[in-house]
């Protein structure tokens, strides 16, 4: 019986070559924040995305530009940016040129991998926001798009899911910038929110106002005139805490703050208390933290009530405030919080920063407990 002979086996030699690494371009990206609080939304991309972000040396109002190489998803959760959106910059001289064979590919490929980046079905409208929106050239490019990606267009701004934007360079110079949101709704749309009330603070600015007063998990915190709990909420999201205490005398406002709360997952953390902001049970100096979004006199109170509240409610502050306590407030009314503030002697204004949103333009007062 012949064996049946096999053709010899080759010594497999080890492959020098090197694994190739696979990277994810790095793309530019705009984040819409608060008037006023570029440089701490810088901070948290900075400390957030590690050496994935590079913040972008051109400085512009209410905007923090960087480049990223990480995957888009890791942007959805930056807790004091309003949005973010990826910058697309073409060297034309006016936007028709966008609608040119390699431009369009660029655009709705972009498009498309946003897209992608969300669960079927959750973009499920289309709308364009650009100087001149009602010329020809910008109708055929947001009818195309919109029609590229299977979306409905819409005429309002808040009922956009895909959010595309056209303009010229802010910072000056030739050509055209696109901009794509990066998410069906904007950052400062919270899940948790899910009450709302007349004159509830933007939940980014809230975040922001919780940093500023250096959150120790030690800390017991107080929030008077809690109203829907957002500054509560947020504060509890930027880091844990020993206690958190609000209170309203609105049944209203506390109603709506329980409801925040729960769907926050943070019902048996956040107490929620019918007080007198400016006659409380708490103990004297039993409190680290106090923040406060004060009545403007706008949708909620008047200048008459907030002239009685204000001096009041300083003085209850300082009252449960420890030695050393931080406090930050925001109020549209500026200069009656200043004169109650240059009339005592309990508070030390540490800094007053000036923030624009939505029309308003109020201050957040940060204030440091005297030692006596």
């Amino acid at each position: 019986m012949k064996r049946r002979r096999y053709p010899p086996t080759r010594k497999k030699r080890r492959s020098t070559r090197q694994p190739v690494a696979h990277t994810i371009p790095a793309m530019t990206y705009e984040a819409d924040v608060a008037d006023g609080l570029e440089a701490i939304a810088a901070h948290e991309i900075v400390t957030r995305l590690g050496a994935h972000a590079h913040l972008d040396p051109v400085t512009l109002r209410g905007m923090v530009r960087f480049t990223f190489t990480g995957v888009p998803s890791m942007l959805f959760n930056l807790d004091t940016i309003l949005a973010v959106f990826q910058l697309h910059r073409f060297d034309v001289p006016r936007p028709r040129a966008l609608l040119g064979d390699q431009n369009w590919r660029t655009l709705c490929a972009a498009a498309e991998r946003i897209m992608r980046c969300h669960p079927r079905g959750l973009f499920q409208t289309f709308y364009l926001s650009a100087a001149g929106a009602r010329t020809a050239t910008m109708q055929r490019i947001a009818e195309g798009m919109a029609h590229h990606l299977g979306l409905r267009r819409v005429h309002t701004p808040d009922e956009g899911h895909f959010l595309m934007r056209i303009r010229r360079p802010p910072e000056g110079g030739a050509g055209w910038d696109v901009l794509f949101r990066l998410t069906p709704r904007p950052l400062s749309a919270r899940a948790w929110r899910v009450c709302n009330y007349p004159g509830a603070l933007n939940a980014t600015v809230a975040h922001a106002m919780a940093l500023m007063t250096s959150p120790h998990r030690e800390d017991i915190i107080f929030n008077p005139c809690c109203g829907s709990g957002t500054l509560l909420i947020e504060r509890a999201r930027a880091a844990p805490a020993a206690r958190l205490i609000g209170c309203d005398m609105a049944s209203g406002a506390l109603e709506c703050a329980r409801q925040n709360a729960a769907t926050a997952g943070m019902a048996d953390i956040v107490q929620l208390e019918p007080w007198d902001a400016c006659r409380t049970p708490l103990p004297e100096k039993s409190v680290d933290v106090l923040l406060g979004d004060l009545p403007f006199g706008g949708l909620v109170g008047s200048h008459a009530e907030n002239e009685q509240l204000y001096p009041a409610l300083v003085q209850e502050m300082a009252r449960v405030a420890r030695p050393g306590a931080r406090c930050a407030l925001i109020t549209h009314e500026v200069r009656l919080l200043s004169t109650v503030l240059d009339a005592q002697q309990a508070w030390r204004i540490e800094q007053i920063i000036k923030v624009s949103l939505g029309g308003l333009h109020p201050r957040i007062f940060l204030l440091r407990r005297t030692e006596w």
